[in-house]
């Protein structure tokens, strides 16, 4: 496999400082379309992950390209990165509470920081005046220390649909979609969510600003607090789920339950249950990233994409004993015996 050449033309977008905080599937998927637009891209990483990317780049496969090389720059400690103009945050919510606050290092005044992660972020009660204001989410920042450590003044809410995988260290596979949306976390389009939708866009991660990303990300929301935990514990790719009755039924009143939950919160949202799960169908067999991560060991998202819109549900009055259980079972299915 040759080394990749970068391409003569690039982004036209300036070259941007930007950090990506976790150098897995989705992480490396930013990484690589940044770094091959010609931005210089820092990857905080530590173990096999970063000996691979040290020693061999970024592999980076996607259905448009074969499998390149790009070179990247992969640090284990944020002050060996310094401050950055974006810090993209691609970890597993799971872990991000115990690294918070190693990541100053990468923000100064005008940094912006982009969570990507599944389920619901830690600024996602912040913003005021809605039915959640002052509700911490303990589910995803238990001690407070995320929202310390990354001052939610400086974040952009970010929601990333996109398939990829990581088969080995310092190796992604970007599989299919390939959609991101940015904004504002009180709403609106601004200048710097504009800015830096129009950096990524230019770099081959086609985004949008949002005039309302707290609604986009309980859009999103609806599909993974269903088919990820119902993934986990049947083992069953969403094909199955869905053509299954009793799964597909219970499929529906997650969905039915979440969406209570969000209309309560305020948000905008007006979809169709039945036709929201006949579009999960037509992708066809997908196996769900919390059961490939129950495959592989790893620690599962399910605060994020469930205890935290328990959470909101507690705080507004909402029944969701279906949602209360599933949590419960996943829990009980993902903790190792003995």
């Amino acid at each position: 496999m040759d080394a990749f050449k970068m391409p003569a033309t690039r982004s036209a977008s300036p070259s941007r400082r930007i950090a990506i905080v976790g150098a897995g599937a989705i992480g490396g998927h930013f990484a690589a379309r940044l770094a091959l637009a010609g931005h210089r891209v820092s990857l905080l990483a530590r173990g096999a992950t970063l000996e691979a990317l040290r020693r061999d780049g970024l592999r980076y496969q996607s259905p448009d390209a074969p499998e390149q090389r790009v070179p990247v720059e992969a640090h284990a400690r944020a002050e060996d990165i310094g401050a950055q103009e974006l810090v993209v945050i691609a970890l597993k919510s799971q872990s991000l509470p115990g690294l918070a606050a190693s990541l100053a290092p990468l923000l100064d005044a005008q940094s912006v920081v982009l969570p990507v992660g599944n389920g619901l972020p830690s600024w996602f009660c912040l913003v005021p005046g809605q039915p959640l204001e002052g509700l911490r989410l303990q589910s995803v920042d238990p001690d407070g220390g995320v929202e310390r450590a990354l001052p939610f003044a400086q974040v952009l809410g970010g929601s990333v649909m996109a398939s990829c995988s990581c088969p080995a260290p310092g190796v992604v596979r970007h599989h299919s979609g390939n959609r991101i949306t940015i904004g504002e976390p009180a709403g609106g389009v601004s200048e710097r969510s504009a800015l830096w939708a129009g950096v990524l866009d230019d770099a081959g991660l086609p985004t949008t600003a949002s005039e309302d990303i707290r609604r986009d990300l309980w859009v999103k929301l609806l599909g993974n607090a269903c088919a990820n935990p119902l993934s986990v514990l049947t083992q069953a790719s969403t094909d199955r789920l869905l053509d299954d009755a009793h799964t597909r039924a219970a499929y529906a009143q997650l969905m039915g339950e979440c969406l209570a939950i969000g209309k309560a919160a305020g948000l905008a949202i007006e979809i169709d249950i039945a036709t929201r799960m006949a579009q999960s169908r037509a992708l066809g067999t997908v196996k769900t990233s919390m059961l490939q991560d129950l495959e592989a060991g790893r620690a599962l998202e399910l605060d994020a994409i469930l205890g935290a819109p328990l959470e909101c549900a507690a705080r507004l009055g909402v029944e969701a004993p279906l949602m209360r259980t599933v949590l419960a079972l996943a829990r009980l299915r993902a903790t190792p015996a003995g």
